[in-house]
């Protein structure tokens, strides 16, 4: 379909990550999968949390903001694919594919900044033990979640509130699985120049400066974990750094991975199998990271389950 401007726009089609039908099957079963212990494996770290004591500190507070950020990013994309794939209808309207696109960016500019938080959070732990509770009280806990979501909505609405200005006069397919800004700039027929100014920018200060702070963070904590006279003391700052350092790993390799992906290729589709890391697989794994390497919530887990055995 073709439009000479944004009102005459009814809808995008969004071409999926394979047009075969022999896999669409395949492909439901599996990201249904996924999406399902993605919510699942989330709400359990959450309730984890908020049901034992010895997790009430700031560290545990900001894990279950970012559990529910994950729900909330998953769910923004899974399901319209899933209904896409059941209906076998590739269609979506613009007004649909605006809001996938604002809460596309949204979640995870709050996941880069939680994960910024995090790790000051484990900086001060570390290196500030004495005053850990003094400078991490529940007031400024508080706050830097609201910031984080405050920044995230307001960069969100600006790339939203330049969108609505472009004018779309081609082929209107997209060839990804989800509403993603600079596919849908591409499809614009108009000037893009500060669309494009403002994702590179953004990107450079939500992106690189949050990943800058977590490095210094982590340096500063290496040469504290360095100064410690006990190995045990050691041992226990690892443990309880190594969860975070996994899933920021695992956050910003995905989303170099498609960066350098979309670069180094013209294949729409390798893009979007690359994309499908950073959006699904990345929200499915951060809770068996931190139930698995991280010993206080290992704990946590097995008095809920002893708990809901013995009500049985």
């Amino acid at each position: 379909m073709e439009a000479g401007n944004k009102t005459g726009i009814f809808e995008f089609i969004l071409l999926g990550l394979s047009e075969d039908p022999q896999l669409q099957p395949l492909l439901f079963g599996l990201f249904l999968s996924m999406y399902l212990v993605t919510v699942l494996g989330n709400l359990l770290l959450i309730l984890v949390i908020s049901s034992d004591s010895h997790l009430h500190i700031p560290m545990y507070f900001f894990l279950s903001n970012l559990s529910f950020v994950d729900i909330c990013f998953s769910t923004t994309i899974v399901p319209q694919m899933l209904v896409s794939i059941h209906t076998e209808n590739k269609a979506t309207s613009y007004m649909n594919c605006l809001t996938q696109v604002y809460f596309s960016m949204v979640f995870p500019i709050i996941d880069s900044l939680l994960l910024t938080v995090m790790a000051y959070d484990r900086f001060v732990a570390i290196c500030h033990p004495l005053h850990y509770m003094v400078i991490m009280n529940p007031r400024l806990s508080g706050l830097l979640v609201f910031i984080t979501w405050v920044v995230s909505v307001i960069t969100s609405l600006l790339h939203i509130a330049l969108m609505t200005h472009l004018s779309f006069c081609r082929d209107l397919e997209i060839p990804h699985f989800f509403c993603e800004l600079t596919q849908i700039l591409k499809l614009a027929c108009s000037d893009t120049f500060l669309n494009t100014t403002l994702v590179y920018f953004m990107t450079g200060v939500l992106g690189v400066f949050p990943l800058w702070g977590i490095l210094f963070s982590y340096s500063r904590i290496a040469s504290s974990i360095r100064k410690m006279p006990s190995l045990g003391g050691k041992q226990k700052a690892f443990s309880t750094c190594g969860s975070h350092l996994s899933v920021v790993s695992l956050y910003y390799g995905t989303g170099i991975g498609v960066y350098f992906t979309s670069a180094m290729t013209h294949s729409s589709q390798k893009v979007s199998v690359a994309s499908v890391m950073y959006t699904v697989v990345a929200p499915m794994l951060n809770p068996f990271i931190y139930s698995l390497r991280n010993k206080d919530v290992k704990g946590a887990l097995g008095r809920l389950l002893s708990r809901a055995t013995a009500c049985l």
